[in-house]
């Protein structure tokens, strides 16, 4: 049986904010079976996370949609973040840092505590930008 949590992000209040799942120990588990559990969790986003590929990561993560998977979203990294720092035991008063590999790239993050509540920040990823030209017909 794999080991998964529901999130609340976005809040301090049970029940409320952006659910998010999140399942651990996910290393033996296929794109096709990430999919399969995505869509029957049935929230906008589920997180898969897997060790990570480099010694300077934290983890890797795989996020989906109850139809495909993501390059990137914002809540699912920053409730995976939250997790893992809770997971490691981040005490009071305490910040960490540490990079997520996701599809787009290296995500930098850092969590803080302040009592019960956890905080996380990262930069935004930059996507590519795309700006309209004129052709010229004649060539």
């Amino acid at each position: 049986m794999r080991k998964y949590v529901i999130l609340d992000v976005f809040t301090n209040q049970p029940l409320a904010g952006n659910p998010l799942a999140v399942v651990l120990d996910t290393q033996r588990l296929a794109a096709a079976d990430m999919q399969a559990i995505a869509k029957e969790f049935n929230l906008s986003e589920t997180v898969f996370v897997l060790p990570a590929q480099r010694d300077d990561h934290r983890a890797s993560l795989r996020i989906f949609t109850p139809r495909r998977e993501l390059p990137f979203a914002g809540h699912p990294t920053i409730g995976t973040a939250i997790l893992l720092a809770h997971l490691d035991h981040l005490a009071d008063g305490q910040e960490v840092s540490f990079v997520l590999q996701e599809k787009v790239g290296d995500i930098p993050c850092t969590v803080s505590r302040e009592k019960e509540a956890y905080f996380a920040t990262f930069p935004l990823p930059i996507t590519p930008r795309f700006e309209a030209v004129e052709l010229d017909q004649d060539l």
